[in-house]
């Protein structure tokens, strides 16, 4: 049996939990409701990651990938997860398209498209390079220097510094993650790992869809040049077959008549298949 005037432990512990000297079972309380709300608190960011990061992933895992929305929601996640003052995205998913912005402010937005078109700031510089821009001080008289142009208006935003991470494949750069930080809201060691790894699961889907569009698109001229190709044959031998010539000679015949009328030789060649034309 315990000796009698032993502290009692906790039920369900097996640990004794003892007051802080000098402090009252109320300010045990609140210590303890606050250990408990930190770690709930935790809990809820970590989920919060994870689900970011499955929603992210989706389009490198093979699903169908909307370039446009996965590059806002990295913006929208990016912000929230990070624990910044603003995000934004620039993004380039293909070589053929226009720069695409989205950002957690419609100022940080602004301001990220100004300077991408003036060549300014780390957006542009880390789109352009596909390096990573660490925190940037937009005090600093060499970054004020470096970009005359973006640093005074991001000040007037109240950012005082910026990051940046590519959203980088092995063979180009599709954009960059953009991080506004403030002295009430900084950019972080452990944001700027986050974030650069949802830059590169948004970069591996955005790279994986253009690539499917490429293949789509290769797919569908080779197509058309097959067909135009059977078309043209079945044109020279029903040529061949009225006027007793060879075939050579029929495609002479309608390559002649395609350049004196300014017309495509595949579209020729369907008239005369189709019985609406006699070169």
């Amino acid at each position: 049996m315990p000796h009698r005037g032993r502290p009692r432990a906790h039920q369900g512990t097996g640990v004794q939990r003892r007051r802080e000297p000098g402090s009252t079972r109320a300010e045990d309380r609140v210590r303890r409701l606050e250990d408990h709300t930190g770690r709930l608190a935790m809990t809820v960011s970590q989920q919060r990651l994870a689900e970011a990061f499955v929603e992210l992933a989706g389009g490198a895992l093979g699903e169908p990938v909307d370039p446009p929305a996965l590059l806002a929601a990295l913006a929208s996640h990016g912000c929230e997860l990070l624990g910044t003052r603003a995000c934004a995205v620039l993004g380039v998913p293909s070589e053929t398209e226009d720069p695409q912005v989205y950002a957690s402010e419609a100022c940080a937005r602004d301001l990220v498209r100004g300077a991408h078109r003036q060549r300014e700031g780390p957006g542009a510089y880390c789109q352009e390079t596909g390096r990573a821009v660490g925190r940037t001080d937009l005090e600093s008289p060499v970054v004020r220097q470096r970009w005359p142009h973006y640093v005074p208006r991001a000040l007037d935003l109240g950012y005082t510094h910026v990051a940046a991470r590519p959203l980088r494949g092995r063979e180009r750069t599709v954009g960059a993650l953009v991080l506004f930080g403030s002295r009430e809201e900084p950019v972080t060691d452990e944001g700027l790992a986050i974030g650069q790894s949802l830059a590169d699961i948004v970069a591996s889907a955005l790279l994986r869809e253009d690539e499917l569009r490429r293949s789509h698109t290769l797919a569908g001229q080779l197509q058309h040049a097959l067909s135009s190709r059977l078309v043209i044959e079945q044109a020279k031998g029903i040529l061949a077959a009225r006027r007793a010539l060879t075939m050579d000679e029929s495609f002479v015949l309608l390559r002649g008549y395609a350049r004196s009328h300014q017309r495509k030789l595949s579209g020729v060649a369907q008239d005369v298949v189709e019985g609406r034309l006699e070169p």
